[in-house]
């Protein structure tokens, strides 16, 4: 208890300058994207659609994706970045492209991919958001294996396997991060057989777990500068995408490591934990708002992370670790909720920009990676759907 309050204290003197660092680093990669329509909260952003259906059945689900996916690829086809953002967008480009049969959708991530020539993102080798683009290339590679797609990568990550951990400043000390660098170090562990990269993630993760994860709500603080932050309740401040990096990040983390990895238990303890919690905050329109636990003062839907949460459960389902009869509604009222973010154009709205904590904004916000998220939980919700669909066949037969 003493040595994780005085790492606690040591961390505490060091966020002001991480959270700054952090600050410089947006700034440079929107300076990279500066050209690209990564997102906006226009005043009027026109009527909701009328087309899309809620009903959770594969057309009605794939309906949906596309025309979200068609409707955000059209803003960014010809504009490609590889940021954090973008990372998330093209991760669910790709999983858009396999559940809907729309090669195009690949297409401009491999596109954006050349264009980068398979390099991360720039501008600090510490930092997970530039590390997060390295989970496309190894979607990509996997497709088509060529070992000089990962070598800029392999000598990047060489360097930071030889760097010595400062006990008093994580590697990743924001919660975002554990969605942002663990899968990519584990895809690269799983495609070069190098074991270096898993024995690196899993002490890295630990070593944030044991700062930001609350063991009585069972979520993650955002960093340790809301480890004494309370909301005017009294409440601990969870902040809704900070936690759905994290179960996006576990999901995509357990897709990547081997079944008779050590660690996979805890990972997989970890998403069963924030799965129940999580249930149990979940809005009547099935979706969470921005500050988890203080829906009074933050009404609004939040749609990046309400479809982190439903594509993390609808993946825990598609894989038995969640239980159908307590997880299987709370992915149909997310889902059904989700859908009815969906604008005429196929804006998806209620995406709370960029940040790092709760915030207020208009309906109309729309993020890429709010698409990114929606994205994926479609392709989840999809394979859920065609599984249930096929076993009442079964149970008619």
């Amino acid at each position: 208890m003493l040595q994780r309050k005085l790492g606690q204290i040591l961390m505490g003197f060091c966020v002001l300058a991480c959270s700054l660092a952090d600050i410089r680093l947006c700034a440079q990669s929107t300076h990279e994207d500066a050209k690209v329509v990564s997102g906006d909260t226009p005043t009027d952003p026109g009527p909701l659609a009328t087309d899309i259906s809620p009903a959770l059945t594969p057309e009605a689900v794939k309906a949906a994706m596309r025309k979200v996916g068609d409707w955000q690829v059209a803003r960014i086809a010809d504009t490609p970045g590889r940021s954090e953002w973008f990372g998330a967008l093209y991760l669910s480009l790709l999983s858009a492209a396999t559940t809907l049969h729309e090669p195009h959708y690949r297409d401009v991530v491999l596109s954006a991919t050349e264009h980068f020539n398979w390099e991360l993102g720039p501008p600090k080798k510490t930092s997970a958001d530039s590390q997060t683009i390295g989970q496309v290339y190894l979607q990509l590679n996997q497709l088509k294996p060529d070992p000089q797609h990962l070598e800029s990568m392999r000598a990047q990550f060489e360097e930071l396997l030889q760097t010595p951990d400062d006990p008093a400043k994580p590697v990743w000390w924001y919660c975002d991060a554990l969605f942002m660098a663990p899968p990519t170090w584990a895809g690269l562990a799983a495609q070069t057989h190098d074991p270096r990269y898993l024995t690196y993630l899993n002490r890295e993760w630990q070593a944030t777990d044991r700062l930001l994860w609350d063991s009585e709500s069972h979520l993650f603080l955002r960093d340790t500068s809301y480890l004494d932050k309370r909301d005017k309740n009294g409440n601990k401040i969870f902040w809704s995408r900070g936690n759905g990096w994290d179960m996006a990040g576990l999901v995509d983390l357990l897709n990547q490591i081997p079944s008779q990895d050590p660690h996979r238990a805890f990972y997989r303890k970890r998403l069963q934990q924030m799965s129940a919690s999580l249930a149990r905050l979940q809005g009547k329109d099935g979706l969470w708002r921005s500050s988890l636990l203080d829906a009074a003062d933050y009404p609004a839907p939040e749609v990046s992370g309400s479809a982190f949460y439903i594509y993390a459960m609808a993946w825990g389902l598609n894989h038995k670790l969640l239980k159908a009869k307590v997880y299987g509604p709370v992915v149909e009222r997310g889902w059904a909720g989700l859908t009815r973010q969906i604008y005429a154009d196929g804006r998806l709205g209620n995406v709370q920009p960029g940040g790092s904590g709760p915030a207020v904004y208009p309906p109309g916000s729309s993020w890429i990676f709010g698409t990114g998220a929606f994205l994926l939980a479609g392709s989840e919700v999809a394979e859920w759907t065609e599984r249930s669909t096929s076993a009442k066949s079964r149970d008619f037969r």
